[in-house]
């Protein structure tokens, strides 16, 4: 594997959606093997009515307990869940579909988000979205408006789950503007990551001061913006070392270094080993 297969939801469906219901004992252990290790185009959001499942996600092992909701960005690299046994929803959904409120809360997250434990009602109502949604889904669709209702009903979904995941934030204007734009700035690096490598640049996307960003992004956080920089840029090489052949000097100029040398002392002193001491490691 050169590159890490990137999963195009356009080549699944041209509804700019995708929903599945799964049960008890629907899971198929070969399809593993087909979907392997990758990442996506678009957005994947699970909903575990009963049991339980287990998803690799960046190096890490992620449990979403029976009546949660967890989604995925498009940028992670992962693996099929894993439910033994559970039930529920796979949504799959186009980024164009999502609005800018949901992206900011959902793109917010500067480390791996949680899986979100719903109160029962909250289960129930979600529960009775996504029952009308499939049943829309799998009608015979005869006219633009058959796509403006579907549309409109995973934008509910969105709105719901943004709302879930945003429940413990924006209570007083001091706490949620720093979490406003440490969301701005994950977004930002995400897209940019290969490109900007400096807080004072993102800070100029922003339209605000360094040290405003700074301040802003280690009070929600922990960490000032250039940790985040670095831990971006350092989770794709992580990456690109594990899931592709490629060396180390190429995986330092597909991250925009021209001096592999330089990224391969930034990559020792964040990790504590050499990038191939990693490599290493991990396909042993």
């Amino acid at each position: 594997m050169t590159r890490i297969p990137v999963h195009i939801l356009k080549d699944r469906t041209d509804l700019g959606f995708q929903l599945k219901n799964f049960s008890k004992g629907s899971y198929n252990e070969d399809d593993e093997k087909v979907n392997g290790v990758h990442r996506d185009d678009h957005y994947i959001f699970f909903v575990l009515e009963k049991g339980s499942g287990m998803i690799n996600i960046d190096f890490k092992e992620v449990e979403i307990p029976e009546g949660s909701l967890y989604y995925i960005l498009p940028s992670q690299v992962h693996q099929r869940i894993r439910t033994s046994g559970a039930s529920g929803w796979f949504i799959a959904v186009e980024t164009s579909l999502l609005p800018p409120e949901c992206r900011s809360v959902f793109e917010g997250h500067l480390f791996l988000q949680r899986p979100f434990k719903l109160k029962e009602s909250h289960l129930d109502r979600c529960n009775q979205l996504l029952h009308l949604l499939f049943l829309k889904y799998r009608e015979e669709r005869t006219n633009n408006f058959s796509i403006m209702e579907l549309h409109s009903l995973v934008r509910s979904f969105l709105a719901m789950a943004a709302g879930c995941y945003n429940s413990g934030e924006g209570l007083h204007d001091k706490i949620y503007r720093p979490a406003q734009i440490s969301a701005h700035f994950r977004k930002l690096l995400a897209e940019d990551f290969r490109t900007v490598k400096g807080p004072a640049e993102y800070a100029t996307k922003l339209n605000i001061s360094e040290t405003y960003l700074s301040e802003a992004v280690k009070k929600t956080t922990g960490f000032p913006a250039s940790y985040w920089i670095h831990q971006e840029v350092i989770m794709e090489a992580k990456r690109l070392l594990y899931y592709s052949n490629l060396t180390v000097k190429e995986i330092a100029h597909d991250l925009g270094y021209a001096d592999h040398s330089y990224f391969s002392r930034l990559f020792r002193k964040t990790t504590g080993s050499t990038a191939n001491q990693f490599r290493e490691q991990y396909l042993k």
